[in-house]
């Protein structure tokens, strides 16, 4: 058994190479890949969908995950305090849309559908619980773009019911998906998208995501003993 942590940017992870005895493993079309501990492995994958989806493809088909967490900050469209838990019950693409020729918005072709559901919810819930971790669980909107307060973020929240925004999860998921490899994610909140300085709040991201990190590592290190 073996679990992958996915992060975007190396920021996000820092806190973890700093209190672990993690070792880089390699570097791979720019993605750098680290051993945690043994079972566990991480990597950064570079921000947005495209380098999502490549970095986690790349990483299925070099370590052969039984299962992916995606890690990271996103922003709320809920009045949500910083540094906030997410346990994410499922993804959707906002920037999709081929609604001019008959589909849903935010269908994604090939894999045909808008959400992509994440896997072990209520195990994941249940380790969280016995964690003590206080958290929320919502769906995630996954789109190219740093989201701002305004009518597009309206537009998000009404059409998907997303509770967060950001821009890597829901290409992950989507990998995941065709390659078969388990899927969950937990976000911490950076900012919020119903506040006018949204963008402001995000820059202090490192706060939230080395909290979200003391949850993260005991989580994969349960879902890893639960799993083997």
């Amino acid at each position: 058994m073996q679990i992958g942590l996915a992060y975007a940017m190396s920021g996000e992870i820092e806190s973890i190479l700093k209190n672990t005895n993690a070792q880089l493993l390699e570097t791979v079309s720019g993605v750098p890949v680290y051993e945690i501990e043994p079972g566990i492995l991480a990597y950064a994958g570079g921000i947005g969908k495209v380098n999502a989806a490549m970095s986690a493809q790349l990483f299925i088909d070099r370590y052969h995950p039984d299962w992916i967490v995606n890690a990271g900050v996103a922003g709320s469209f809920l009045d949500l305090p910083i540094g906030t838990v997410v346990l994410a019950d499922s993804f959707v693409q906002h920037d999709v849309d081929t609604s001019a020729i008959g589909d849903p918005v935010g269908l994604v072709s090939t894999v045909n559908r808008v959400a992509f559901p994440t896997d072990g919810l209520e195990q994941a819930e249940a380790i969280l619980n016995r964690l003590g971790a206080a958290h929320r669980t919502g769906r995630v909107a996954t789109g190219e773009v740093f989201m701002t307060k305004g009518a597009r973020a309206d537009w998000i929240a009404e059409t998907f019911g997303a509770m967060l925004c950001e821009m890597e999860g829901g290409a992950v998921a989507q990998v995941c998906l065709r390659s078969g490899v388990k899927f969950t994610a937990l976000k911490s909140v950076s900012d919020r998208l119903c506040q006018d300085n949204n963008a402001g709040e995000y820059f202090n991201f490192g706060e939230a995501m080395a909290k979200l990190n003391t949850i993260v590592l005991p989580f994969a290190q349960e879902l890893l003993k639960q799993t083997t």
